[in-house]
């Protein structure tokens, strides 16, 4: 069951969207060779909880920190660590905020110092398919017009799209229905109708779209070693087209998160 959402219920899920936005900005700031993920994850929850938000993710089935830091082959879920960044690395970086019972969820592929042309070219390819599924997100489409979007731009710019991981819906759990896959054929799946909320995350690999399970059975890296990003934006379904609940302008470093 998809779950719509009042209008005012969206403007909580906005501010939610606004304390995820400015985390993500200021770990942007903070981004650069020889920091570690852990400070990253410390400065994450200390700034989340000076605004009035908790981090979803701590403790969400036994996850041990505040965000998510995946760096190069690792696509998503990585634990912060004492592992420090390295010039030419790109960091995908999860933040879930829940604020007065809402949450909101938004992800960024970093570049750390000075990265290879293939790296950027991922990277501005996964934004690129980020745009594409977000601009399905309009009342009458199908749920399936966002993840064929998605699809058509990674392979158009000759990547491939993690086909086991999923967007989601998002409301007052940081997971509700539906799921929706970054592949598919369009003109399928449920109508979408105002007032329905996405997290839509495109996932893509350099390489293949095969992926492993670590060992602390969170993190998730490319199987055959290949970099990896990550973007994602939750989006309400508007009757005048999508919205962005997770982007902001006039933030430090928001250019990054349009």
């Amino acid at each position: 069951m998809i779950i719509r959402k009042s209008a005012q219920e969206l403007e909580r899920m906005a501010e939610a969207g606004r304390v995820v936005v400015e985390t993500l900005a200021l770990i942007g700031d903070y981004v650069r060779p020889e920091v570690t993920t852990r400070e990253l994850d410390a400065l994450a929850e200390e700034f989340i909880r000076s605004l009035g938000g908790v981090p979803t993710f701590k403790g969400y089935r036994g996850y041990p920190a505040s965000i998510c830091v995946s760096p190069n082959a690792m696509i998503v879920h990585g634990i912060p660590g004492q592992q420090r960044l390295a010039d030419g690395d790109v960091l995908s970086v999860d933040v879930g905020v829940t604020l007065e019972g809402f949450v909101a969820d938004s992800a960024y592929t970093f570049p750390v110092g000075d990265i290879s042309d293939e790296a950027q070219q991922l990277l501005d390819a996964c934004q690129s398919a980020l745009t594409a599924g977000i601009e399905q997100c309009r009342v009458g489409r199908r749920l399936s017009d966002i993840s064929h979007a998605i699809q058509r731009v990674t392979e158009e710019n000759g990547f491939s799209v993690v086909r086991s991981l999923v967007g989601h819906g998002v409301g007052r759990s940081m997971h509700e229905d539906p799921q929706i896959p970054n592949f598919g054929e369009p003109g399928r799946g449920p109508v979408l109708a105002a007032g329905m909320v996405f997290a839509i995350e495109p996932m893509i690999n350099a390489g293949g779209p095969e992926i492993i399970l670590h060992d602390d059975e969170w993190s998730i890296s490319t199987e055959d070693g290949s970099l990896s990003a990550h973007f994602e934006h939750t989006v309400a379904i508007a009757e005048e087209g999508p919205r962005i609940l997770t982007a902001s302008e006039g933030l430090v470093g928001a250019s990054l998160l349009r």
